[in-house]
């Protein structure tokens, strides 16, 4: 079970995903195409939207924090589209140009979501979320799993 408070694991997740991301463009420049990597990451970073949006969120929203909520809800499906381009483009004869391209614009959209959110957003944890709700977080970091089809609510927008 994770130590770590919420809001230090779910920083600690986004790290780490856009960690995987950034090798696995490293090893795409330097010939290398590991999509079950990349794949990975995606699968990871789907998950914690998911607890994102279905446990962090509406408590937050109900505490009075609703257009940053909106904001991180619009922008999680965003980034849902990103990553159904990159699901196709690994689907297909994968271009190692427009995987590289992809692949980055993720990643500058994690990098400006990510810094809104963890200033914005995540402090808010310890205050708005009800102490069960941080006991489930830091159970679903450590083992839970996204429900099969479950796609953010923003994604097809």
């Amino acid at each position: 079970m994770h130590t770590l408070a919420p809001d230090v694991a779910l920083e600690r997740e986004h790290l780490e995903i856009d960690g995987a991301i950034e090798t696995f463009v490293e090893e795409l420049a330097g010939g290398s195409l590991r999509s079950d990597a990349l794949s990975a990451a995606l699968e990871t970073l789907r998950r914690h939207i998911y607890l994102e949006e279905c446990m962090l969120f509406p408590p937050i929203r109900e505490a009075g924090m609703v257009m940053p909520v909106f904001v991180m809800m619009r922008e999680h499906g965003q980034l849902w589209r990103s990553m159904d381009a990159l699901d196709a483009l690994l689907a297909g004869d994968a271009d190692v140009h427009a995987l590289y391209n992809a692949c980055g614009q993720l990643l500058a959209q994690l990098h400006q979501h990510n810094a809104k959110e963890e200033s914005i957003v995540y402090p808010r944890i310890e205050t708005d979320l009800p102490a069960q709700t941080r006991v489930e977080v830091t159970r679903f970091l450590d083992a839970g799993q996204m429900p099969d089809g479950w796609v953010c609510q923003h994604a097809r927008q």
